[in-house]
């Protein structure tokens, strides 16, 4: 037991693993050495829709109903293009994959969310957990912070652990743009020290031990996962100073912009960097669905706002010997239609869409897969969402083979069926 230190005791015991453990899963816990233990995941989840033709896989010669107002520039690769609102994504295209041929069959914002966020789509009956659940579940805290991070917060249930423990969903993290940002209750009221707090605790504990025996739902349980998060988190210096975005030069936070996005990537690099393992960082749902528009909202706001977020992320996790590992991952639910509405909008478009990765291995300088002369199908190598999810596995050492059983009693691969690991992600 001498060898099970403090730091071990927090790590591992009943504050930052969100609930109480026995010694042995303890122990356990502390003997095991898992494969993806190094690797971390920061998802710039674009909900809403980003347009393909407008970002990542322009099309200059589609036709006229369907032609971009942006043009086309050249990267830092020889032959490929971006809009020319992605200028300093440009410059670093040797650094990310763009993958053009993603495609799935849902063009509807809430399951496509449920798809992309966990490889599975919703049923009326069940929710799949998202992958940063699993992540938590299979893998744990550690350094005394919460394995799933959401910045500034969940989207919607699909962002959650759905029929796994709600010990697992994402802690929200809140806005980090807003001025002496803070996270809400990281701190003891006034006038509550933790003497008195673990008295309340105790209270709570014996209160607890009386009305369990009537809660069929599980409801205390639920409720002091989310009391042991909270708990853990005002007792952790580690975890309270990482939180601390102000620390950072002024000069670099304006690098990655003074946007919500912007400032959540900073953030989470920052979470990355002390223990954090799957983040999520949205603009909040849906904003990216332009149904009207879509040029002057893209060019005036959302494009420089994840030009900058983008780009700044992944300089600064190479600069810090970070990227190599942390995966960073740029996609919406699905993309948007070639074709222009009345609105002077795209709608929703789940036959093609882009995505781009970088680090934890993904090769710079990257394009995988085509689609037709308007970005509507996928005329060479398309992407399956299982398998996109499978790789985000792979890569942190979890068996995307490995079956859950479902609250209906089935087994549930995490990855579907027949998926496997995209081999041109791995250098």
């Amino acid at each position: 037991m001498q060898a099970f230190d403090r730091r071990s005791f927090i790590k591992l015991g009943s504050i930052a693993a969100f609930n109480w453990l026995t010694l042995g899963d303890a122990l356990q816990a502390q003997a095991e050495t898992k494969k993806g233990d190094d690797i971390s995941v920061i998802h710039l989840f674009l909900t809403g829709g980003m347009s393909q033709m407008d970002t990542f896989d322009p099309k200059p010669n589609s036709k006229p109903e369907f032609r971009s107002k942006f043009s086309p520039i050249r990267t830092s690769v020889p032959g490929v293009h971006v809009t020319e609102h992605l200028p300093r994504s440009a410059k670093l295209a040797h650094k990310y994959t763009i993958i053009r041929s993603m495609t799935h069959k849902t063009p509807v914002h809430v399951p496509a969310c449920g798809l992309i966020l966990s490889g599975h789509l919703p049923l009326s009956s069940i929710t799949h957990p998202a992958v940063g659940s699993v992540v938590a579940k299979e893998l744990g805290p550690r350094n005394e912070l919460p394995a799933f991070v959401s910045v500034p917060g969940s989207t919607g249930y699909w962002e959650s652990a759905g029929y796994l423990e709600p010990r697992f969903n994402p802690f929200d993290a809140g806005n980090p743009n807003v001025a002496k940002y803070q996270v809400r209750d990281l701190d003891l009221p006034l006038g509550v020290d933790w003497a008195r707090m673990d008295r309340r605790r105790s209270l709570l504990a014996l209160a607890d031990d009386k009305f369990r025996r009537y809660d069929s739902q599980n409801l205390i349980e639920n409720m002091n996962s989310y009391y042991q998060t909270a708990f853990g988190l005002m007792q952790s210096e580690r975890a309270k100073k990482a939180f601390l975005i102000g620390e950072e030069s002024e000069k670099l936070r304006d690098h990655y912009g003074r946007t919500s996005l912007g400032q959540g990537a900073l953030l989470a690099r920052r979470l990355v960097e002390a223990g954090v393992r799957y983040i999520t960082i949205t603009r909040g749902f849906n904003t990216w669905d332009h149904h009207a528009n879509i040029f002057p909202s893209l060019s005036d706001t959302f494009l420089p706002e994840l030009d900058a977020a983008f780009t700044a992320l992944v300089e600064d996790l190479e600069s810090r010997g970070m990227l190599q590992k942390t995966l960073v991952i740029v996609t919406g639910e699905f993309g948007r239609t070639p074709e222009i509405n009345n609105q002077a909008g795209r709608d929703h478009w789940a036959n093609a869409f882009s995505l781009v990765m970088a680090g934890a291995g993904v090769p710079g300088g990257q394009v995988y897969g085509e689609t037709d002369e308007n970005g509507a199908y996928v005329t060479k190598d398309p992407v399956e969402i299982p398998d996109f999810t499978a790789t985000i596995f792979d890569k942190l050492g979890i068996d995307f083979r490995k079956e859950y059983r479902n609250p209906l009693g089935r087994p549930t691969k995490l990855s579907a069926d027949g998926a496997n690991p995209l081999k041109f992600l791995y250098s």
